[in-house]
Parts: C-alpha cells; sequence; structure tokens
C-alpha cells in the first residue's frame, strides 16, 4: 500500500482509535500516547506486510496494548496493579466483546465535545482539537500558528491536564448541555479554518493545512450529524469560501479582493456541494449563524462579476445576522454591504456608528479607505488605507493595504 494512502487512513482513524481507547480506560493523556505509539507502528508495518482486514481493529490492539503497560506503570505507584492485570488483550485481534464494540464505533464527535470542553481556553480547544481529532503532530501545529514547538507542547499538555481535571466522563453531554457543547464545537472548527483561509499573523496569507484540516473534520461531523442544519450550514460556509481560494492571491502571494478575482478560477464542484448543503439545510430550520454566512458566501459565489452581486440582499442577511449576534466584525461587514448597496456615503455613516471593539482593528480602517475612495474622497482614503496597514499584523496584508494607498497618491 502506497505511503501517502496509509498516512491518509491513519489520519481519518486517529480520532477513533483514540476514542475508543478513552471510552474504555480513559486516561486521555495516556490514551494520546498509546495511540501515537500505535499509528507510528502502523506506517512501519502496514506498507510492508500488506493492510490488516480490519485497520481501526488492528489499532485498537496495538493501541490498547500499550496504553496497558502505560497503566500498569502508572498505576502500579498507586497500588492498583491488580485493577491493571484485568485490561490485557489476548491474541492478535479484539477477541472481548467490549473490544468488537469498541472497533466498531465512532466516537470521533465524544472526542471532539471534549476537546472543546468549556473548562479550556480558545487557543488550547484548538490545539487540543488538531493533535487529538486532527492527528497533526505538534511540530506541525506548531509551524501553522507560529510559536516554538515547546511553547505547543506545553499549551496540549495544559489541556490535557485541563480536561483530566475537570473530571468530565468520557461520553455524550447531557442533552441539556449537548447543544452549547455543540456550538463550541463549531465556533473551534470555524476558528481553525479562519486562521487558514487569512491568516492573523506571519509571511503568508494562507495556511492550507488548517483550512484544509477545518474542511475535513467539519466533513466527519457532518456525517455523524447530517441532519443538524447548522453542522451542515457550517460546512456549506467552508466550501463556498474555500471555493475561491486558487484566486485569493497572486504569484507573489499579495491578496487580491473579491471584486478583481478571476471567477473562471474558483471551485466550482466546491460552490455545487456548498449551495446543494445550503439548500438542504435552510428548509430545516431554524436558522442559525453558519447557514446565514453561508447563504451571503452563495450570493458572492454565484454573482457573475463584483458589479453584478447582490448586495441588497447581502445587507438584509446581515441584518438578520446582526439579531443573532452582536459580533463586531458582522457589523462591520453589514456596513460595508449598506455602503455597497446605497452608496459609500451611506456606508461610512453606518461604520460611524459601530463601537469600538471594532475601530481599532486595520478591517475597521480598510473598509473606511474603501467607502472613502468610492466617495471621491482620495486625501483621506489614502490615510485610512495606512492606518491600516500600520495596524494590521499579517505581511501581506500589511503589503497590500501599502500598495492601495501608494496607488491612490
Amino acid at each position: 500500500m502506497p505511503e501517502t494512502a496509509v498516512e491518509d487512513l491513519l489520519r481519518a482513524l486517529s480520532p477513533q482509535v483514540l476514542g475508543a481507547l478513552v471510552r474504555r480506560y480513559g486516561h486521555f493523556d495516556l490514551a494520546e500516547d498509546a495511540t501515537q505509539e500505535a499509528l507510528l507502528a502502523a506506517t512501519t508495518q502496514w506498507p510492508e506486510e500488506g493492510l490488516p482486514g480490519n485497520p481501526r481493529a488492528w489499532l485498537i490492539t496495538v493501541a490498547s496494548r500499550r496504553l496497558t503497560d502505560l497503566l500498569r506503570s502508572e498505576q502500579a505507584r498507586r497500588r492498583r496493579e491488580d485493577t491493571v492485570t484485568q485490561w490485557t488483550l489476548p491474541g492478535e485481534h479484539l477477541a472481548p466483546a467490549a473490544d468488537r464494540k469498541a472497533a466498531d464505533s465512532d466516537d470521533t464527535l465524544i472526542l471532539l465535545f471534549l476537546c472543546c470542553h468549556p473548562s479550556l481556553s480558545p487557543a488550547s480547544q484548538i490545539a487540543l482539537t488538531l493533535r487529538a481529532v486532527g492527528g497533526l503532530t505538534t511540530a506541525e501545529i506548531a509551524r501553522a500558528f507560529l510559536v516554538p514547538e515547546t511553547t505547543m507542547t506545553r499549551r496540549i499538555s495544559r489541556a490535557k491536564s485541563g480536561i483530566k481535571d475537570s473530571g468530565v466522563p468520557f461520553g455524550m453531554p447531557p442533552e441539556a448541555d449537548r447543544a452549547g457543547r455543540l456550538d463550541a464545537v463549531l465556533h473551534v472548527l470555524y476558528l481553525i479554518f479562519n486562521e487558514g483561509y487569512a491568516s492573523t499573523s506571519g509571511p503568508e496569507l494562507l495556511r492550507s493545512e488548517l483550512s484544509t484540516e477545518a474542511l475535513r473534520l467539519t466533513r466527519i461531523v457532518h456525517r455523524l450529524l447530517p441532519d443538524d442544519s447548522e453542522v451542515t450550514g457550517l460546512l456549506a460556509l467552508m466550501l463556498l469560501i474555500d471555493a475561491r481560494r486558487p484566486a485569493r492571491t497572486g504569484p507573489d502571494g499579495a491578496p487580491i479582493p473579491m471584486a478583481e478575482q478571476d471567477r473562471g478560477r474558483w471551485n466550482a464542484e466546491y460552490i455545487a456541494e456548498g449551495i446543494a448543503l445550503l439548500s438542504a439545510a435552510l428548509p430545516q430550520g431554524p436558522t442559525g449563524q453558519f447557514q446565514i454566512q453561508a447563504a451571503i458566501a452563495a450570493l458572492h459565489d454565484e454573482a457573475p462579476s463584483g458589479e453584478e452581486t447582490d448586495w441588497p440582499q447581502i445587507e438584509a442577511l446581515y441584518e438578520l445576522l446582526l439579531r443573532l449576534s452582536d459580533n463586531p466584525v458582522v457589523a462591520l461587514n453589514h456596513a460595508v454591504a449598506v455602503g455597497m448597496a446605497h452608496g459609500p456615503r451611506e456606508g461610512l455613516a453606518a461604520l460611524g456608528k459601530l463601537d469600538d471593539r471594532i475601530t481599532g482593528d486595520h478591517r475597521f480602517h480598510a473598509a473606511r479607505a474603501h467607502l472613502l475612495d468610492m466617495a471621491g474622497e482620495t486625501a483621506a482614503a489614502v490615510e485610512s488605507y495606512e492606518e491600516a496597514a500600520r495596524r494590521a499584523a499579517s505581511l501581506p496584508q500589511r503589503r497590500y493595504l501599502n500598495s492601495r494607498a501608494a496607488r491612490l497618491r
């Protein structure tokens, strides 16, 4: 079996194996170590010996044996050797009924709920999700977020300790908490996607490995919860936005505004899939934030050109979104839509009503510069573009904003 195929399969199976171990044994941190050792064994054995008949069962067996050893060592110090010895797995396959059940179940969603436990900070939730569910190495996550590997190691370790200290059992949250916990899972996946699609720092605008991983994980959640309209909405949103990625940057990595992008380079398959998902989700109700954002993205993707974009409809959808969420970025986008639908003066007036949660952000000044340019106030537009560049943390964004200012001088 080709190495790349093995890697893809192991990445898909990793959260299922870890979930099975945590469900049976607990000990999230030790289970994660044992899972990684099983994956390492598979990468060395499967390409040479061939794929086992049941790859997931093989991995769970190997990981369980390693976890048994780790638990023996850990609990011997706590005088629990007698308990641990009951957990030894015989033979090459999962003989006990409990093990067969573990091999046949997919605990990925439960694992996502665990990684996104409310006791953890958003940064810890993201890191743990990418490590435990995404199957990324600590080094890969550290590179993606431009921090030293030692820093990311400590972050992930703290997250594991937080899970352990919380005492939360491995299982679906109680019915009363489930919706809120699912919201947290979707929010974390959305944050990962956004950081990949519009990096907030560093030398590159796009970090494709993050947006691709967020899309893959969201597909898994959608497979597990196909009737949840917000899960479907988030998947549609990611597809409709990611469809523009091929045209979003120039040869030098500089961002290209949507109105100036070559729409022939957009991913037509992603657009079709996203619109189909959205069409299926909207009638299910109630309509949530991700469905509305997906509807906005669909209007952009379906427009033949920037000039033919249905801005009045986009404005109306942002107004609906504002009723659901007091989000300053949504308010900023709504103000821009007002300007595009009714003229730059109306948009500037709407910008003037925004509060200080967004007025210090580079995106506010960039939007103001764009509307000022539309209004013919060139000198003020240059000043706003330069102010936006000073506030931007991303190097490509700073270069782009400075180039816009230079073009107007």
